[in-house]
């Protein structure tokens, strides 16, 4: 299970913009390496991203194999009020992953 940092502010004044950070630790291995055997090393990356506040999706992205190891992700969301902001993704082995934070809107 890939460790996920999160930081989202708990507390913010209604209508106010507010930026969600999220770093994913993963290895987004392409398929395009060998290892040192010359054997390919199968890809393993997160192909799908998803973030929803109080149930309403806000951001969704497509990765592919370009992105680095442990993608980092920046975006912002409108505060309308107090809930749940749940980020959720899926990997090539279709393991679905997600976290959630809590924000108290004022």
């Amino acid at each position: 299970m890939a460790r996920t940092l999160i930081n989202v502010p708990r507390q913010v004044k209604r209508g106010e913009v507010f930026d969600i950070k999220v770093l994913i630790a993963h290895p987004m291995e392409s398929g395009q390496r060998r290892d040192n055997l010359g054997r390919i090393i199968p890809r393993d990356i997160i192909n799908s991203f998803v973030c929803t506040y109080s149930g309403e999706e806000v951001f969704r992205a497509e990765l592919f194999p370009a992105i680095a190891a442990n993608p980092f992700l920046s975006f912002s969301a409108v505060a309308v009020d107090s809930g749940t902001i749940e980020l959720r993704w899926t990997d090539d082995h279709g393991s679905v992953q997600s976290e959630s934070v809590a924000i108290t809107v004022e």
